[in-house]
């Protein structure tokens, strides 16, 4: 059995927690995996099976909750322009030193694949691969993707959807049943939602300041501060190898995702049949597979 451990480093004015699960059997020369989840503010625990990946695979791998949101500090008073993807950036580069992880890969989902991108496109030393999981290349992108996808909604979901999104009662219990018809559709598609993602979003409604603040009240009525964010015309800095899923069904439509395809030098694509956004929740091994198979053909540290 894997060895847990779980900790807190400073950062800020507060601290990140970080959960830490070694392999009872090691693999030589596989290198930890930094897990990064999305939101922002959803808090690691909808990604926790991912740490069947250090049994599996005989590598370390590393979760942690990032600052403002679960386990780490809260500072739901601070200004918006508090949270911006460098605060995210540098949170990470953080934890790598603290945890002296040395030559590491990343896996970013939702979120956490737009912050993996923001991570490469500064080449850290010791980055050696990144996956990107279920992710957008900029809002604009994000937020056609979602229009795309609700012109497909019942019309009645349509309407309550619209109704309140102009009435500004997006808290009315019609409208949050209306979300959740899109989120059956493109988010989950596991009914009833696993209980790992249910504790995410119960933590993230419990204290919504940065989701709300950087996205806004749902995933398709982007409304937050990273409404205008791109890293299209960025891409081209990213040095390492790259992994880019997404499920058939994902509320990140192909277009979303076709700027890392088109325009990181050495990348590849893996589309889950059947899935939607939380690939990993909805095909739980065949998700592991694919990237445990990634990690291992770019463990190998030599220049």
């Amino acid at each position: 059995m894997s060895r847990i451990t779980e900790g807190t480093m400073p950062f800020q004015d507060g601290h990140t927690w970080y959960r830490i699960t070694e392999p009872d059997r090691p693999t030589p020369g596989a290198l930890p995996l930094v897990v990064l989840h999305g939101g922002p503010g959803m808090a690691h625990d909808y990604l926790r099976n991912l740490a069947a990946i250090a049994d599996e695979t005989g590598r370390t791998v590393v979760h942690h909750d990032q600052f403002g949101c679960g386990r780490s500090s809260h500072r739901p008073d601070a200004p918006a322009s508090t949270w911006t993807p460098q605060l995210f950036v540098d949170e990470y580069d953080a934890l790598v030193a603290h945890l002296d992880l040395g030559d590491h890969h990343v896996l970013g989902q939702s979120w956490g694949g737009m912050l993996g991108a923001e991570i490469a496109v500064r080449q850290p030393e010791h980055l050696r691969s990144l996956a990107i999981c279920n992710s957008p290349a900029s809002m604009q992108l994000w937020v056609d993707g979602a229009a795309e996808l609700r012109a497909q909604l019942p019309a009645d979901v349509q309407d309550a959807l619209t109704r309140h999104e102009t009435a500004g009662s997006v808290e009315d219990p019609e409208y949050l049943a209306a979300t959740r018809v899109f989120y059956e559709r493109h988010v989950c598609r596991v009914v009833p939602m696993p209980s790992d993602f249910v504790d995410s979003e119960a933590q993230m409604e419990s204290e919504p300041t940065v989701y709300h603040t950087m996205n806004g009240p749902n995933e398709f009525h982007v409304i937050g501060t990273m409404r205008d964010w791109t890293i299209v015309d960025r891409l081209d800095a990213v040095a390492v190898p790259t992994l880019v899923v997404a499920g058939e069904h994902d509320e990140a439509t192909p277009a979303t995702w076709q700027p890392f395809v088109e325009r990181i030098a050495d990348v590849q694509q893996h589309v889950f049949p059947g899935a939607s956004h939380c690939s990993h929740l909805e095909q739980p091994e065949a998700f592991r597979r694919v990237v445990a198979t990634f990690l291992a053909a770019h463990d190998d540290t030599a220049d």
